[in-house]
């Protein structure tokens, strides 16, 4: 059997060009424009194409405060060190009102004050189906989070298999009103709605 020996493809070189006044560069955004009847997906942070921030129980308010920061959220999952969640942790609860009234119920320092201390448990937290975010759309999560009066709301999703519960993703009101037009930076949530509805409103108009 004769091996029929191919030339390698050739190779060329790419034009290029000088960089021009005013160039500036690209950053990364998972941030598209929507409208209030876009699919609620769009405005999801799916946590199977972006890790999930999280962080220890033991971890210092700053800590956490800092976490966020350098992911750029607003709420951060509590774990274990077998990654089971135990809780979540939001900018509201390491900068609000609630650190500082623990602080005067139980003396001692801000610093002193642990994730674990200000975090809402495991228990508490409400979950919204996977199944019905996929029938929804952005103004269904808008509405869901004025109801519940939450800036963020999380997504389960169940296991078919193993039928274990698992966290999907996360929809935060900033996000949202980023996506529509608004940077929103405000712990007020009828604050951050009143701006969002605007939003909303002048889409329909």
């Amino acid at each position: 059997m004769t091996l029929i020996h191919k030339d390698p493809p050739a190779r060329r070189g790419l034009a290029t060009f000088t960089a021009p006044p005013g160039t500036t560069f690209s950053q990364p955004s998972t941030f598209t424009l929507v409208r209030a009847e876009s699919p609620a997906p769009c405005v999801m942070t799916d946590l199977r194409q972006v890790s999930a921030a999280t962080i220890g129980p033991d971890a210092t308010l700053a800590q956490a405060t800092q976490t966020m920061i350098q992911r750029g959220v607003r709420l951060l999952l509590v774990v274990n060190r077998d990654e089971e969640v135990l809780g979540l942790i939001t900018a509201r609860d390491t900068g609000g009102e609630k650190p500082i009234q623990l602080v005067q119920e139980r003396g001692g320092k801000f610093s002193d004050l642990l994730v674990a201390d200000v975090m809402c448990p495991r228990e508490k937290i409400e979950l919204i189906d996977a199944s019905d975010v996929l029938r929804a759309t952005v103004g269904d999560i808008v509405e869901t989070l004025k109801q519940t009066k939450r800036q963020h709301a999380v997504v389960g999703e169940r296991d078919p298999v193993g039928g274990q519960v698992r966290i999907r993703g996360i929809f935060s009101a900033t996000q949202i009103g980023r996506q529509l037009g608004a940077a929103i930076q405000t712990f007020d949530v009828s604050s951050t709605f009143t701006e969002i509805e605007g939003l909303l409103a002048q889409d329909n108009a």
